[in-house]
């Protein structure tokens, strides 16, 4: 059976795009008709939020499931609403699975022992959604207590060809507070770099290009992104932080390898909410939210040919 990345690279030259979408309701931000429906269902807050989460997102799942090879729950939107809320983010990820995404749980796990084991057991449910309590393929998660924390995840995710993303660069404004903090003469999100790439390189099989063991790193440090491949040349990236928090398409293009393969960019709000985009907000307004979602979608896969490598996976 296929490791997690060769599964992922299958479904992107499929669909000859990396571009990869973040499922992040809010309930705010929600179309009307969406709450209005929710609303209806009665039951508590969380009850009614949840119902809305559940509905949107399923509706952006069947928008973008032709287009994109995989898409990233954030799992805290969810949670917030308690049991109703992880109740939906089940549904969500279930059905995402049945439409044959790949689905990468954004939870941010990390721990040690054997609680480390129990968060890789509850969520790498790999190539087999019913392998897991949740059905996801991969599992975004935190280096910060040690290499030591990450093993048990690496061997689970080993086990069940499922995959991980490793927090090394994360695309947020301070990041550099704790990441660019300088130990034994370099960064310390270049030891992170190199923890991760040696663990992934202990999971690549014969004949396979990368590891299951993969980084975040994000668009927003285009000079970092640069390095951090050289640095981890089989370690699949994970990058956010392209479009609404500033980064764009030639800013990730160093996540790339020159065939176009080796990473996923994610966008989020840019998709789920592309109806409140000032310059989608007169073509399309809220009442036609839908046709926003997929032509942002379209534009993604197309900047991302345009300004990256990734152009080159229309010809294969």
């Amino acid at each position: 059976m296929a490791n997690f990345t060769t599964r992922l690279h299958q479904q992107i030259l499929a669909r000859k795009t990396p571009a990869l979408v973040g499922i992040d309701p809010r309930w705010d931000w929600l179309p009307r008709e969406i709450q209005q429906a929710a609303e209806s269902g009665g039951g508590g807050q969380h009850a009614c939020v949840a119902r809305g989460y559940e509905r949107f997102s399923c509706e952006l799942l069947d928008i973008v499931a032709p287009h994109v090879a995989a898409v990233k729950p954030q799992v805290a939107f969810f949670e917030q609403h308690g049991l109703p809320g992880l109740q939906a983010l089940h549904s969500v990820m279930t059905y995402a699975r049945k439409l044959g995404l790949i689905v990468i749980a954004d939870a941010k796990r990390g721990d040690i022992g054997t609680t480390a084991e129990a968060y890789a057991e509850g969520w790498l449910a790999g190539d087999d959604p019913e392998a897991a309590a949740w059905p996801a393929d991969a599992l975004t998660i935190n280096p910060y207590l040690g290499t030591d924390s990450l093993e048990p995840f690496v061997r689970i995710a080993a086990q069940r060809n499922a995959g991980l993303y490793v927090l090394v660069r994360t695309s947020n404004p301070g990041a550099a507070e704790f990441q660019d903090r300088t130990a034994e003469g370099r960064p310390v999100y270049e030891t992170v770099a190199q923890a991760v790439s040696r663990l992934s390189d202990l999971t690549r099989g014969e004949g396979d290009r990368y590891g299951c063991v993969g980084a975040v790193v994000g668009a927003t440090w285009p000079h970092q992104l640069g390095q951090l491949r050289e640095i981890m040349p089989t370690v699949p990236l994970l990058v956010p932080g392209y479009g609404a928090q500033g980064g764009t398409s030639a800013d990730a293009a160093a996540a790339f390898h020159p065939d176009g393969t080796g990473a996923i960019v994610n966008s989020s709000r840019g998709i789920n909410f592309a109806w409140r985009r000032q310059n989608y907000a007169t073509s399309f307004g809220e009442a036609r939210w839908r046709e926003a979602v997929a032509e942002a979608v379209r534009e993604m896969i197309q900047d991302l040919a345009t300004h990256t490598p990734a152009g080159g996976l229309a010809g294969t």
